[in-house]
């Protein structure tokens, strides 16, 4: 498959917000929702997701923050784009508690799209390390539906080993969605992640039950040794490379429920 038969379907358009103008691939007609790819980029697999979200009734936006859209991984194209990610000012890579830069520029998008598309708000998924940008983005009054897979930032490493149970948004960002969550009985957060994988702990997920409550909606997905499912050893995109059909499904099901 080439890049350009990966992307097929999707239309190019670009955003710009705050003196940043960036790509973005559009699909669909319908409520917005906001895709937002992992590391190394709009993979083939990031499309096809990003296509049955389109496909269920919704505007898929998908912004492009690294890499070259529509390429496969391989083992090169992530090691040079993670050290893209790990040295840009606009993900803070390793600040734990700080909302990533770039989460600006995402809630403008989410504005737009909402104005662009209508409906009640906007959906949005973050990946791997923009994982935490769909929490960071519910600041954001039009975001109404944010689904966090395996959020991975900050990035734990031996010298702050406490990164393991932190996220990339503030105390301040948390505080107006937890204020959003007082005004709006159905405001939640969904969240997933596979019981093995190196960079999502279990302590993020509980530092997040510990500040949202019943709000976030967390699925931890077995791959131990042997688990029943054949998850392998290093699963990590649920959504993605690890395909989980279950967490697939209920993601379009909150999107319908919320946006439609």
């Amino acid at each position: 498959m080439t890049d350009a038969q990966a992307l097929e379907g999707f239309t190019i358009d670009s955003f710009s917000s705050e003196g940043v103008t960036k790509l973005l691939y559009r699909m669909g007609t319908g409520p917005a929702v906001i895709v937002i790819h992992e590391v190394p980029g709009i993979t083939p697999k990031v499309a096809e997701f990003a296509r049955s979200v389109a496909h269920a009734g919704f505007t898929v936006t998908c912004p492009v923050l690294l890499g070259t859209p529509g390429k496969p991984v391989s083992g090169g194209y992530l090691a040079q784009q993670a050290v893209k990610l790990c040295v840009s000012r606009e993900f803070g890579a390793f600040a734990a508690g700080q909302t990533s830069p770039v989460v600006s520029w995402l809630r403008g998008l989410a504005r737009a799209e909402h104005t662009r598309c209508g409906g009640p708000g906007v959906g949005t998924v973050g990946m791997c390390f923009s994982g935490g940008f769909a929490l960071a983005m519910a600041t954001e009054p039009a975001v109404i539906a944010p689904v966090m897979s395996q959020p991975s930032l900050p990035v734990t490493v031996p010298w702050r080993k406490s990164n393991a149970g932190a996220i990339d948004c503030s105390p301040s960002d948390l505080e107006v969605v937890k204020e959003r969550m007082r005004t709006d009985e159905e405001l939640c957060v969904l969240a997933y992640r596979f019981s093995a994988d190196p960079l999502v702990h279990e302590d993020r997920f509980a530092h997040l039950r510990a500040q949202l409550g019943d709000r976030f909606h967390a699925v931890t997905f077995d791959s131990s040794p042997s688990n029943v499912n054949g998850y392998p050893a290093k699963a990590h995109s649920v959504l993605t490379e690890h395909f989980v059909q279950s967490a697939a499904t209920e993601v379009i099901d909150f999107f319908r429920r919320r946006l439609l």
